[in-house]
């Protein structure tokens, strides 16, 4: 099965404008809070463990966009598809599941 590369930039670049979303709206919200801090200790409480969550889910959001930046890097050079191990074609299915896959099964264990 022949991984066709226009239609999976496609979706990486589907991916990375909403990774790029995310993390704009992350951001904004973290920097421009929508709760009052001034009324409460515990909502203080709850708002600060929102946001650290909110930072966790940016952190994964940021690394998710990298991820997705190095696969549309790798399908510009013609290295996609190649697992950065061994060099075979990563299968199919596992590209199709995980678009910025860098390895192959066998490596990915």
């Amino acid at each position: 099965m022949k991984i066709d590369l226009k239609t999976v930039k496609q979706e990486l670049l589907k991916l990375k404008e909403e990774y790029e979303t995310r993390i704009a709206k992350i951001e904004d919200h973290i920097q421009n809070p929508q709760d009052d801090l001034n009324e409460h200790w515990e909502d203080q409480a709850v708002v600060y463990s929102q946001n650290d969550m909110r930072k966790n889910l940016m952190v994964e959001a940021q690394q998710s966009l990298i991820y997705v930046n190095n696969a549309l890097s790798r399908i510009e050079n013609g290295t996609y598809g190649d697992c950065e191990v061994c060099g075979k074609p990563i299968e199919p299915q596992r590209l199709q599941a995980l678009p910025y896959a860098t390895l192959c099964m066998k490596h990915a264990k």
